[in-house]
């Protein structure tokens, strides 16, 4: 490929990382600094209702309007490329003014390699290049040892039923996520100390196989000279980003569940607030998000939870033609209770 051709190509950086990294919050800051560049969206989720695609749009950035995002809910963009990603890229390419960089946000649950090798299908390679796979980390999170078992009970459990074949379906995704990166992110830094820090980069640099830069910052502030304009036209280069699933013929995610579930008008929120943290902690939730509506307030309430780690702010005024109906999106393990966590959510009301 001459260098003419590849300049030629709509740059396309995939944002991934697992649920509640902060690739949202990443993206956000990305809109609000482009300096004159057309910027346009993909944003999926893993579920049935998309919250990051409404907080975008609540940005009002001029050069990503509207019709330049799109979300992809209820299901994961690695799954349904030809369905869904295809037709995105096709709708994005026939707007008056083509962006100038795509940037795609995969679900929390995505691998991205399988989404890597749709650039090389022939719709889109004579047309698109992903300038780079930007992997966001939660630093607290990987700290708190998130993602890796507990030896000692991992032992354990072997001692008492020696045909325990045991995968980790959260350490997977995690690890996929940075095996396939040209650049990882260490968001929430604040949060931890330098020790912690320093030990979460050398497990990520233990993961990678390659020399990958790694930035640490909080509340996703990274400049877009350094997140684009990577150039790694990571089609080409799959050989070098290896997948614990590069033996399968395809991918699913039954490991997780997830569903929205409604929440009526609230009242006290530091209430609700303590209610969520203790259902998350009960029932082991990997993430809690969505909007609520909050008694004798205009606008809405935005609330992110990762694990018993909640945020939220009152993001923008309740759009005119949107109910004022709050919902929670609620995504875990393989067996997480609907029916569990709509008693628990009505005994907090």
């Amino acid at each position: 490929m001459t260098l003419q051709t590849q300049l030629s190509k709509i740059p396309v950086t995939i944002i991934t990382g697992f649920l509640g990294a902060g690739k949202t919050t990443l993206i956000r800051y990305v809109l609000e600094n482009a300096k004159g560049r057309r910027l346009a969206l993909i944003v999926n989720e893993f579920g049935d209702i998309g919250v990051d695609g409404e907080i975008l749009r609540s940005c009002g950035i001029d050069n990503c309007p509207d019709e330049n995002i799109i979300e992809l809910a209820n299901g994961c963009i690695c799954c349904t490329v030809a369905d869904d990603f295809i037709p995105a890229i096709e709708k994005l390419l026939a707007l008056p003014n083509r962006p100038d960089h795509i940037i795609v946000e995969t679900s929390g649950l995505a691998l991205p390699k399988p989404l890597v090798k749709a650039f090389d299908w022939p719709p889109i390679r004579s047309r698109l290049t992903v300038d780079g796979v930007v992997t966001v980390v939660d630093g607290a999170a990987v700290a708190a040892g998130r993602f890796a078992d507990d030896p000692e009970a991992l032992l354990a459990q072997r001692e008492e039923d020696v045909s325990i074949d045991h995968d980790n379906p959260l350490e997977e995704v995690f690890e996929d996520q940075l095996l396939c990166a040209d650049l990882v992110i260490v968001n929430k830094a604040d949060l931890i100390n330098n020790e912690q820090l320093k030990e979460v980069c050398e497990q990520i640099t233990a993961v990678v196989p390659r020399a990958v830069r790694i930035v640490e910052t909080h509340e996703g502030k990274v400049a877009n000279e350094i997140l684009l304009g990577l150039s790694a036209a990571a089609e080409d280069d799959l050989v070098n980003r290896p997948s614990h699933h590069d033996a399968e013929e395809g991918h699913d995610h039954d490991d997780f569940d997830s569903f929205a579930l409604p929440v009526p008008t609230i009242a006290d929120i530091p209430a609700f607030l303590a209610r969520l943290e203790s259902i998350a902690a009960e029932h082991d939730v990997l993430r809690i998000k969505g909007f609520l509506d909050v008694a004798n307030k205009p606008m809405r309430l935005l609330v992110q939870g990762v694990g018993t780690r909640f945020r939220h702010h009152f993001d923008t005024i309740w759009p005119k033609d949107t109910p004022r109906a709050g919902h929670l999106v609620f995504i875990g393990e393989k067996g997480l209770s609907r029916a569990a966590l709509e008693t628990e959510l009505a005994r907090s009301l």
